[in-house]
C-alpha cells in the first residue's frame, strides 16, 4: 500500500456484469480508491458490492458529465455488457468532455469451433429472420428486453429465459426466471427437456454463460449468434478485472 492515502484515485464503475462485480469487491477496503459502483437499474434486485453504490441514468451525456466533475472522478471504468452500447458511447464522450481517464473491461468475443453450427448476425431482427418460415423449437437466451423482434415470427415454439418476466413477448412463449451462471449438466438438460433446435443468443463472451455454446455444440444445436455492436474506443481497455485491478494500481502508483 502507498504510504499516502490521503487522496484516493476516484473512480466511477459503470457495471452490471460479473467482471465488473469482482474488480468492484477487490476495491472494497483498498483505501487507495473511492469508488461509486453505478449499474442502469434494470432488475429489481441487483448484485451489488460493498461499496458506495447508485442505480438509474445520469440524465445522458450532459447529466454525466455533471456528475463526473461533481464528483471529482478520475477514471471512469466501463464494465457494462459488451451489448450496453449506448452507456459506452455516453461514457466515451463524458470523459473526454470532462477531461478524465476511460479505462474499458471488455471480455473477449466468443468464437465458434469446428463442431459448432452457427450464424452470425448483426442484430435481433435479422435473428429472427433468420429463424425462417418452417417451425422451430427456440431457445432465447437474450435477456426479456428485445424480445419484441421474435413477435415478428410467430410460427416458432420459444423456451425465453431472463432474470425477470418479459413485458413484451412472441406467441407460443414460455418464460422460465433464472438467474446464472449455469452448468454444462444444466443446459444440456434444458434443451434436451424443451426439444430444442435453435439457439439465439448475443455475443457475450466470458466463460459465465459459455456452457450453453457447450451444450448447443454436443446436442447439434444451431445457433444464431447476434454479433456485437461497435463502440468507442476507450483510452485503456482490458479483458479481465485482474488486468484492470493491475492498471488502477499503476495509475495510482504514479499519481
Amino acid at each position: 500500500m502507498p504510504e499516502d492515502t490521503r487522496h484516493p484515485l476516484k473512480l466511477l464503475i459503470l457495471g452490471g456484469t460479473g467482471e465488473a462485480m469482482e474488480l468492484a469487491r477487490a476495491l472494497e477496503d483498498d483505501a487507495r480508491y473511492d469508488p461509486v459502483y453505478s449499474v442502469a437499474g434494470r432488475t429489481s434486485n441487483p448484485r451489488l458490492p460493498d461499496l458506495r453504490c447508485r442505480t438509474g441514468g445520469f440524465g445522458g451525456i450532459p447529466g454525466l458529465v455533471e456528475w463526473i466533475r461533481a464528483e471529482g472522478t478520475h477514471i471512469i471504468i466501463d464494465a457494462t455488457h459488451p451489448f450496453a452500447a449506448r452507456i459506452s458511447a455516453n461514457a466515451a464522450a463524458a470523459a473526454d468532455q470532462a477531461g478524465c481517464k476511460l479505462l474499458a473491461l471488455r471480455r473477449p468475443a466468443w468464437t465458434p469451433e469446428p463442431e459448432d453450427h452457427w450464424r452470425s448476425v448483426p442484430h435481433m431482427a435479422a435473428a429472427a429472420q433468420a429463424l425462417g418460415e418452417t417451425p422451430k423449437r427456440v431457445l432465447l437466451t437474450i435477456g426479456q428486453l428485445e424480445l419484441a423482434a421474435f413477435c415478428q415470427a410467430p410460427q416458432h415454439h420459444y423456451i425465453t429465459r431472463s432474470v425477470e418476466l418479459p413485458e413484451t413477448r412472441p406467441p407460443h412463449c414460455l418464460c422460465l426466471t433464472q438467474r446464472g451462471p449455469f452448468q454444462l449438466e444444466d443446459e444440456l438438460t434444458l434443451l434436451n427437456e424443451h426439444h430444442i433446435d435453435t439457439l439465439v443468443t448475443k455475443n457475450s463472451g466470458g466463460e459465465a454463460t459459455q456452457a450453453k455454446l457447450q451444450a448447443a455444440r454436443q446436442c447439434g444445436v444451431e445457433v444464431i449468434m447476434v454479433e456485437r455492436p461497435a463502440v468507442p474506443r476507450a483510452n485503456h481497455e482490458t479483458a479481465t478485472p485482474q488486468a484492470a485491478l493491475a492498471l488502477l494500481h499503476q495509475f495510482s502508483a504514479g499519481r
